[in-house]
């Protein structure tokens, strides 16, 4: 079998890209070369922001001033302290009498002016992946991709709770209000592992993890062959990636190739957002108890009480 074995390229061919495409990069690509001993591009820079990268950075740098500083704020400014109970501190939405209305700073304001910078952020970093792509020649499927997790996002943060009516229906800003949120959730709706959405999720969400360590796994064991090098390795039988194709023919009966495992690796990561946020959607707005959803589903047995303990004559 031939094989094909190229030492890593550290510097790859100049692209002619154009003075408009390369317009607005910031600096130079610096190589630090030790790098390449971990396995690692050696490559930095040079660094594209343009319009949009630059509103993201700035509506990302508003939204973590105020919640760091509301945070702070609640630990008397005390920076120990601050440091210290960093993982239960928390930027919290209004209270639930306050509806979809704006309150007050101090009762829930900044978490919804927090929020909205948030909010600009993503979606200006998404137009900023598009931009870049079509600027590029790519397809935009990065940005396709962006949108399982903001589909989640706005499930949670916006679309929720506008539904039910209230601000306090979404989570705080917080490492632990974060987590305290989702087990509430879990808890008000009649727990929910019985969410045949929250199953799909964590399907997807394990398959995408066995599928990018399969993926990750198979590359790195083939690295002898060269297998990292692509482009000479589909051009070429008996290569490091025609192993890798018969291993797990092999294995499993069948292979997927260079690029259809990558439409298996966006497919399960996508849907695990998107099923995530279909099964939080759902919660409290057409589903108030999971568990009796489940029992009428079939899906659960329903909980009886114990049949009589019948002693034997003493």
């Amino acid at each position: 079998m031939a094989d094909i074995t190229l030492p890593p390229q550290s510097r790859g061919p100049d692209l002619d890209i154009g003075n408009e495409q390369a317009a607005g990069r910031i600096g130079k690509p610096v190589f630090i070369h030790w790098m390449e001993d971990l396995g690692f591009d050696p490559q930095f820079g040079p660094f594209y922001l343009g319009f949009w990268g630059a509103a993201s950075f700035i509506f990302a740098g508003a939204f973590t001033f105020i919640w760091l500083m509301t945070m702070l704020q609640q630990v008397g400014y005390n920076a120990l302290a601050f440091i210290k109970y960093f993982a239960v501190l928390q930027l919290d939405p209004p209270p639930s009498y306050y509806g979809m209305g704006v309150p007050p700073l101090e009762q829930g304001g900044w978490w919804l002016v927090a929020t909205l910078f948030l909010t600009l952020s993503i979606f200006a970093w998404l137009i900023r992946i598009w931009v870049r792509a079509q600027t590029l020649g790519l397809r935009p499927y990065l940005a396709y991709g962006f949108t399982g997790a903001i589909i989640l996002y706005l499930a949670i943060y916006i679309i929720r709770p506008i539904i039910m009516g209230s601000w306090a229906e979404a989570p705080p800003h917080g490492i632990k209000g974060l987590l305290d949120w989702t087990n509430n959730v879990s808890v008000a709706y009649g727990n929910f592992y019985y969410n045949p959405f929250h199953m799909l999720s964590i399907f997807f969400l394990l398959g995408s993890t066995l599928l990018f360590s399969m993926h990750g796994a198979t590359i790195w064991a083939l690295e002898k062959y060269g297998a990292q090098e692509e482009e000479d390795e589909i051009e070429a039988p008996g290569t490091g990636t025609e192993r890798a194709q018969l291993f797990w023919r092999w294995t499993m009966g069948f292979n997927a190739n260079a690029y259809s495992i990558h439409l298996w690796a966006f497919w399960f990561a996508w849907l695990c957002g998107f099923t995530g946020a279909v099964g939080i959607l759902l919660s409290g707005t057409l589903v108030n108890d999971w568990f009796q959803w489940a029992i009428e589903a079939q899906i659960n047995y329903p909980q009886v009480a114990p049949p009589p303990v019948v002693l034997p004559p003493q």
